[in-house]
């Protein structure tokens, strides 16, 4: 009998085609629809980079103030939803009270079993336009303060600021955010994605999908690694400390946060455009808190290296800024949320175009076929 070989965490299996996203080996760089994603983060709003996600193509500027329009229209809560809201348990994690908000937002859907590629589209520009509030709504609750309602005047990254805060600040900041949220948007068949793809693939509905990927981004060894950046740079605690932390978190074999990926080998394509934002945005707020971490933050890069030839990954860069920009730590993943609900309902759709349930084997290592014996006996 031949043995049977065990691809542990799928390493290297390739269970589908997708025309969404790839990391182009030759060139080093996760392209978007065959465009590269720090391009695309130079170049275009957020908003654009969604409609590119969802529908193949790039839009013209007819086109991106319909799409705009369509998703300043699907702003704002329920109170039934924004009632529940107030009612979730203050010390749970923001990512369980996100995923339990989409799950309602489901149930409030009476179309939420259509998915004809119209529904399945309308949908995400629903969860789109829903999900930064949820994400501003549970900030402010948990820290005593009223929600503020969506601003339709303004653009998606100025409109979660306001939502947040009541205000926008500089542009640099908000670019920097934007930058981040092209960024984060899709990375192929990451787990949270393959997760809404199997949930998908039974015929559930995409809220379903979406509230099984919140689930698996939640773990600190997909999403939550951006948090546990920041909760190192504030261990680290000083420039002056940076190095000496590195060597010995080296020589001890810790674990260390946001360096190295699966599928990059050179280097993450999207770091040098998050680091540059990153810079940027350090040098206009200016504050000797925004330098103290940019200096941490570039030394344990550079000592990395250096030492191991291991480069960071995008939540090297993206944990520190979002902290500088005034989010609690607790709440890096769910904004990273804000962005991946492009890409994972960009694969709801892709799988359910050409849907084959996923239903891998596994190799059974337990006990050899017995008979039970009865309980008097044993």
């Amino acid at each position: 009998m031949t043995e049977t070989e065990v691809k542990y965490g799928l390493a290297g299996v390739v269970t589908d085609d997708t025309a969404i996203s790839k990391v182009m080996p030759e060139i080093n760089s996760l392209t978007y629809r065959g465009y590269k994603v720090q391009d695309l983060a130079a170049e275009c709003r957020f908003e654009e980079v969604a409609y590119l996600i969802w529908r193949g193509e790039l839009p013209t500027k007819s086109e991106l103030a319909t799409f705009v329009a369509s998703e300043k229209k699907e702003r704002g809560l329920s109170n039934d939803l924004l009632e529940v809201m107030g009612r979730f348990n203050k010390q749970a994690h923001p990512m369980d009270t996100l995923r339990t908000a989409v799950s309602f937002l489901g149930q409030e859907d009476d179309s939420a079993n259509d998915s004809s590629p119209e529904g399945l589209q309308k949908k995400a520009i629903r969860l789109f336009a829903k999900i930064p509030q949820i994400v501003a709504t549970d900030f402010r609750l948990r820290n005593g303060k009223a929600p503020i309602a969506p601003n339709k005047d303004l653009g998606f990254s100025e409109n979660f600021f306001h939502m947040c805060f009541g205000e926008t600040p500089a542009p640099e900041i908000v670019k920097c955010f934007d930058i981040s949220m092209t960024l984060y948007a899709e990375h192929s068949f990451n787990a949270s994605t393959f997760t809404a793809r199997v949930i998908a693939s039974s015929l559930s509905d995409i809220y379903s999908a979406v509230t099984g990927a919140i689930g698996s981004l939640k773990g600190p060894l997909h999403g939550g690694a951006n948090e546990a950046v920041m909760h190192m740079l504030k261990e680290v605690g000083s420039p002056e400390a940076a190095k000496a932390w590195m060597l010995d978190a080296l020589a001890t074999k810790k674990k260390i946060m946001g360096f190295g990926h699966r599928v990059y080998r050179s280097g993450d394509s999207r770091v040098p455009t998050m680091t540059a934002a990153y810079k940027k945005m350090v040098e206009v707020i200016g504050t000797p808190e925004a330098k103290k971490y940019w200096e941490i933050s570039r030394i344990l890069d550079e000592t990395m290296v250096s030492e191991k030839g291991i480069y960071p990954n995008l939540d090297f860069p993206a944990g520190p800024a979002y902290y500088l920009m005034g989010f609690e730590i607790p709440m890096f993943t769910p904004i990273f949320v804000v962005s991946r609900i492009t890409g994972w309902t960009a694969h709801v759709m892709e799988q359910l175009a050409n849907n084959k349930l996923i239903r891998p084997l596994s190799n059974y290592t337990g006990s050899p076929q017995r008979e039970v014996v009865p309980i008097e006996q044993r």
